[in-house]
């Protein structure tokens, strides 16, 4: 019987992401290279005959999941538990305005704490916990699955940390997705385990790091 495997599918590009400002929560739509990306990375993601489609409620997300769901002819189940991290009084503003008016606070998440981004925002193991729920939930009961989920690389790194079984404080050594860029996970009778991460066909940058470091 083979082990489910997870596709986790960072969205495309967004104006935001090329300037660093943190995302969270805002409903940003995609740009005309996230565009291009997504339809470009759809077009490999077919290939690979996956068997559900699930997707964070964010526009963003909805439209990388629709440019595969248009090739595969799989619907596409949204979830608003697959959204990325809330980022509190951080949304809007760039790394550097956060750095600028909320060091302290900013530096302790960036290094790993547990603390709510932004303030009043969600910890890390808030968002782990709603997402890594949904996941469940479309496997339940299911085996040899491909589930593609498209959702947001704040997000994505928190379920690869919690299924990974990592410490929270380590999360940080995951790097982070590039748009549209993917990273899988399969499960075997004892564990999951990471099988590809930041996949694509050419390496992109990593724009918009949730870390609000410079991007490369």
């Amino acid at each position: 019987m083979a082990g489910n495997r997870v596709l986790l599918w960072r969205h495309g590009q967004t104006d935001w992401n090329m300037v660093n400002r943190f995302q969270g929560h805002s409903d940003i739509p995609l740009n005309d290279v996230g565009r291009y990306q997504v339809r470009h990375a759809a077009e490999i993601l077919a290939g690979m005959n996956p068997t559900q489609i699930i997707s964070s409620d964010l526009g963003r997300a909805k439209e990388t999941a629709q440019a595969l769901a248009d090739l595969v002819g799989l619907p596409v189940s949204t979830h608003e538990g697959l959204r990325e991290t809330n980022g509190g009084m951080w949304e809007g503003k760039t790394g550097k305005e956060n750095r600028e008016e909320d060091f302290q606070n900013f530096i302790r998440w960036i290094d790993g704490d547990d603390n709510p981004a932004g303030t009043t925002g969600e910890k890390r193991s808030e968002v782990a916990a709603r997402a890594v729920a949904v996941i469940n939930q479309a496997l339940n009961g299911k085996t040899d699955q491909l589930l593609i989920v498209a959702t947001h690389g704040g997000t994505a790194r928190c379920v690869l940390g919690d299924l990974l079984q990592l410490p929270l404080s380590h999360w940080g050594v995951i790097g982070g997705l590039s748009n549209a860029s993917w990273s899988i996970v399969q499960r075997n009778p004892r564990q999951w385990n990471l099988i590809e991460h930041n996949a694509g066909s050419i390496p992109e940058p990593v724009y918009g790091e949730e870390s609000g470091a410079t991007s490369a």
